[in-house]
Order: structure tokens, then C-alpha cells, then sequence
């Protein structure tokens, strides 16, 4: 048996993470990716981007001190190899290869800021295999601060993707008008339509919230009707009761109401009754890609 550490850098428009992996290699069994750490930290650069399209000095200043912490992190826990990948707030700045620069200088971490198309290859780089049933369908719904990816699986591979600019710092601030929703809503639809049958595959902080919160065993699905009821009942609570009755973190009680419109509207669309929820992202994505690049170059290809 051999553990290795490999970790994946997540700089979202809501928060940023850092996720460090054991990768367990056994000579006679697949191998296993057991989480060691996770970090967020709030650091909400949609909030900068979207409304003055740039990154604040204030956010800079954090974002430094948040990859500083991370570098000496990743050093203190052994890890092997890295990536650092930014989505669309950082994509989206006027400074954000600026910002970029200045992390590398300054803390030592590299950041690649990807497009919405490699994220969602990034991602289908997790263990989606092992909710993926081959003879069925699936839409697969990652939702950000700053933009929601979608990808069609059907007979176990990816048909078609499409990245949009509706995330849930963008509605917060009412920055996504009828058109975006309209436009996506037409693509959903024109994907889905000659599948008799599909299920959501639903992915990123708010989701996964949603799911701890219905006290669901791991591997469960949550239904339309489940998600639609909890969607109102948070809509009935104040900011400040969301916090204080239902123990959710500042910068989730905002974002997890958007973000539930988001899913519901992506069950409307497809006809999906069913979200299943296996607790992936980006940086898990990242973790797998990191491993398989190292095996491909061991292999010699």
C-alpha cells in the first residue's frame, strides 16, 4: 500500500477552497481517494467583479493572505502535487491575470484561469462513474457564484455542455436578466426533449448543503417536491433566521436560496424529477486529473 497527497485549488466567485487528498494505492484493489483536509474561506470576489469589474484591494489582500496560508498548508501536510484553478469571477476581472501574477509572487501558488468548458471536463474527471448508470440519462448541474455549468451524460458519455452566466452572487445583486434565462432554458429543453426519462446530477456548496440539511442517507436522492418545499420555506425565513435557526454560515444563508432556484428551474426544463447529490466539485475534479496525468506519465504515455 502507498498514500499519496495530492490537492486542488478552488477560486470561485463565492468562496475560496482547498482541498488536500490521500490517494491510497494498493497493488491488488482500485485505488482510493480519501479526503485529508478542506478549507474554505469566504473571500467573495463575485461581489467585486459583477457589479465594478474588477477585484478590490481589500479582496487582493485576502486573497494573498488566503494562498500564503494554503502554500505553507499544502507543505506542512506533504502534498505531491497541486493545481490552482479560477472560474468566471476571476475570468471575468479587468485585473484578474493581475491578481494571478501577483499570488504567484507574493505566495508561491500558480493559478489557471479556465474557461467554463474545462471546468465542466474538469469535473467529469470525478467519480460521476459511480452514480452514472449507463443505459439512463443524466443532467448534470454545477452551480457557482458567478456561472452554472451544464452537461448532458446519456449511455455513460458527455453529449453536449454548456457553461451560462447565472450564478448565485450574479442574482443576488440582479445582474441576470430574462434573456439568460430564457437562452438556457431553450438549450436544456432542445437537449433533453427525446429522453423519456432523466435525472439531475447536482453539484457545488449549495446543493450539497441542501442535502445534509434533509438528513438523507449518502447515496439518495432528493426529489423535485422535497426541493421545491425546502425553496419556499427558506424563502419564508430572514437572512438572520437562516443563520440562527438553521445553523448556515453568513455567506451560504444568501446564496442557497438562488442557488435552489437554479436546480428547481433545471428540473422544470429537463423534466427531472429526481437530484442525486454525490458531493463533488472542482477541486475534486482536479485531485483526479493531477493522478491520472502522473499515472499516464509513469505508464510512458
Amino acid at each position: 500500500m502507498k498514500i499519496r497527497k495530492f490537492a486542488g485549488i478552488d477560486i470561485g466567485s463565492n468562496a475560496v477552497r482547498l482541498l488536500i487528498n490521500n490517494v491510497i494505492e494498493f497493488p491488488d484493489k482500485e485505488t482510493q481517494f480519501k479526503k485529508s483536509d478542506l478549507i474554505r474561506v469566504p473571500v467573495r470576489l463575485g461581489q467585486d467583479v459583477f457589479t465594478v469589474a474588477k477585484i478590490s484591494d481589500q479582496n487582493i489582500k485576502r486573497m494573498v493572505e488566503t494562498m500564503k496560508a494554503y502554500f505553507y498548508l499544502m507543505r506542512v501536510h506533504g502534498v505531491e502535487k497541486y493545481m490552482g484553478c479560477a472560474t468566471s469571477a476571476m475570468r471575468e476581472a479587468s485585473n484578474g491575470e493581475e491578481v494571478a501574477a501577483l499570488i504567484k509572487e507574493e505566495a508561491g501558488i500558480d493559478i489557471e484561469i479556465i474557461d467554463g468548458k474545462k471546468e465542466a471536463a474538469i469535473i467529469a474527471s470525478t467519480d460521476l462513474h459511480q452514480v452514472i448508470e449507463k443505459d439512463k440519462n443524466y443532467l448534470y448541474v454545477d452551480v457557482g457564484g458567478g456561472s452554472t455549468e451544464f452537461t448532458i451524460f446519456s449511455n455513460g458519455k458527455i453529449v453536449a455542455s454548456r457553461s451560462c452566466k447565472i450564478g448565485t452572487v450574479r442574482l443576488l445583486n440582479e445582474m441576470v436578466d430574462s434573456s439568460a434565462w430564457k437562452s438556457i432554458e431553450a438549450w436544456v429543453r432542445e437537449q433533453t426533449k427525446d429522453f423519456k426519462k432523466i435525472a439531475i446530477i447536482g453539484s457545488g456548496g449549495n446543493i450539497n448543503k441542501l442535502f445534509k440539511m434533509s438528513g438523507r442517507k449518502p447515496g439518495t436522492p432528493l426529489s423535485y417536491i422535497y426541493l421545491n418545499a425546502q425553496y419556499q420555506f427558506l424563502q419564508e425565513l430572514s437572512y438572520d433566521e437562516r443563520i440562527s435557526e438553521l445553523g448556515l454560515n453568513p455567506d451560504r444563508a444568501d446564496v442557497i436560496i438562488p442557488a435552489t432556484r437554479i436546480y428547481l428551474n433545471a428540473c422544470k426544463w429537463s423534466g427531472a424529477k429526481k437530484i442525486h447529490v454525490p458531493k463533488i466539485g472542482l477541486a475534486d475534479g482536479i485531485v483526479k486529473l493531477l493522478y491520472n496525468q502522473e499515472q499516464a506519465k509513469t505508464a510512458g504515455f
